[in-house]
């Protein structure tokens, strides 16, 4: 048996208070507990205490500090519960402390993973260029099973993902670029996968685009491409087979059989 020599006002915290103990003539620091405790509790100055009931008012603060630190990480942004989970596990404390307090948080309303899916993916259209698929992985990753992820995309509508990636694709278009239209096409379709929108969505957007194809463009870039590649072919070919090398090269660079056989007797037949 101890008992409490001194308690103490903490210098950076005037809510919490150090409790000294004193045993057989020595007194030296034993715990520290909130207010609430103190007052619920009677601690005083003189206080006969068993380590039974130390060890009790223990864990009932670290438990309380646990809380604390819980509310404190949800007041910059909501939480899914494996988030707050990991973070509690990196507060270190231990397996029977962090159900507690997940259980109350829960209780109080301070997580819920559907409302945090809901809240997450809202942020995420406001705030960046992704589309659904890769809200819904992050989604997982932060531990919201699949089925509440996807009660958090219903509001990620079809016409929200179409507005989004022709932004997007207005960004990416280059009326500079010397590509072929279809490798351009590529290229966005390429893109609008990686950000995450659904196929749906990219059919519709790059249809689209589909209608309001350059042709003006494309033939400055079927040009621009089929002089680099004459350039180099014709110091091993000529005739029949240089039409055929070039042909195949603007082919696989994605031009239209059409505009190949033009730029052929433009650049080729004409020539020679």
């Amino acid at each position: 048996m101890q008992k409490i020599s001194r308690i103490t006002i903490q210098k950076k915290n005037k809510h919490r208070y150090n409790i000294f103990l004193d045993q057989h003539g020595n007194e030296s620091y034993g715990f520290s507990v909130e207010e609430d405790t103190l007052i619920a509790e009677h601690l005083r100055k003189g206080m006969k205490i068993d380590q039974a009931t130390i060890d009790t008012l223990i864990k009932k603060d670290n438990l309380h500090k646990g809380y604390s630190l819980s509310l404190q990480y949800l007041s910059y942004r909501m939480r899914s519960v494996k988030e707050m989970y990991d973070y509690l596990v990196k507060k270190e404390l231990d397996e029977t402390q962090i159900q507690v307090i997940i259980e109350r948080l829960k209780k109080e309303k301070w997580l819920d993973d559907q409302l945090f899916a809901v809240a997450f993916v809202r942020t995420k259209i406001q705030t960046t260029s992704k589309g659904p698929l890769l809200i819904k992985k992050e989604l997982i990753e932060k531990g919201v099973s699949s089925q509440v992820a996807e009660i958090g995309l219903t509001y990620y509508s079809f016409e929200q993902q179409v507005e989004k990636a022709s932004k997007l694709i207005t960004k990416k278009q280059n009326r500079n670029n010397k590509a072929s239209f279809r490798q351009q096409l590529n290229k966005i379709k390429q893109s609008l996968v990686q950000k995450g929108f659904t196929q749906e969505a990219i059919n519709k957007v790059t249809g689209q685009i589909s209608h309001n194809k350059d042709e003006e463009q494309e033939w400055e870039a079927v040009v621009y491409q089929g002089e680099k590649a004459l350039k180099k072919m014709q110091r091993k070919w000529s005739g029949f087979e240089l039409q055929h090398k070039v042909k195949a090269s603007l082919y696989q660079k994605g031009f239209s059989f059409e505009v190949i056989e033009k730029f052929i007797d433009v650049y080729i037949k004409n020539v020679e």
